[in-house]
């Protein structure tokens, strides 16, 4: 008897990391982008698809390893673009200062590798 539940875990590790993320690509929808596009250009609206998109086909388990790398991709420019200065600081409450951005790219470099799981609404593809 397997007493794993590999495939909830997934589901907990994409609702976790798409869910929550979508939440600030709702957010840049409703009050706008501004900021990225006067910093960097019209490739600031692929914001949408790194927090909106890739967020959606994660949390649905569609296509999960792309939209994986496009999350990856995200944060990596985040981090880059939003958080240069703070890549080797200490929050004012001890903790790493990108440890919600470190969390959010782990665990989508995480659900790269395993896929959605069987809890999805698709995993027969070879990109699930």
């Amino acid at each position: 008897m397997n007493s794993k539940n590999t495939d909830l875990g997934l589901l907990v590790l994409r609702i976790s990391v798409g869910g929550l993320m979508l939440f600030h690509g709702v957010s840049k929808i409703l009050h706008g982008i501004s900021f990225l596009v006067e910093n960097m250009g019209a490739v600031g609206y692929a914001v949408y698809i790194g927090e909106v998109l890739a967020p959606l086909a994660i949390l649905l388990g569609w296509r999960t390893k792309i939209a994986s790398v496009i999350f990856a991709i995200n944060c990596i420019v985040a981090i880059a673009v939003a958080h240069a200065n703070e890549i080797f600081s200490i929050s004012e409450h001890g903790g790493y200062a990108l440890e919600l951005l470190g969390l959010y790219l782990l665990g989508s470099v995480a659900l790269f590798f395993t896929g959605a799981g069987k809890y999805a609404v698709s995993h027969t593809n070879k990109w699930d």
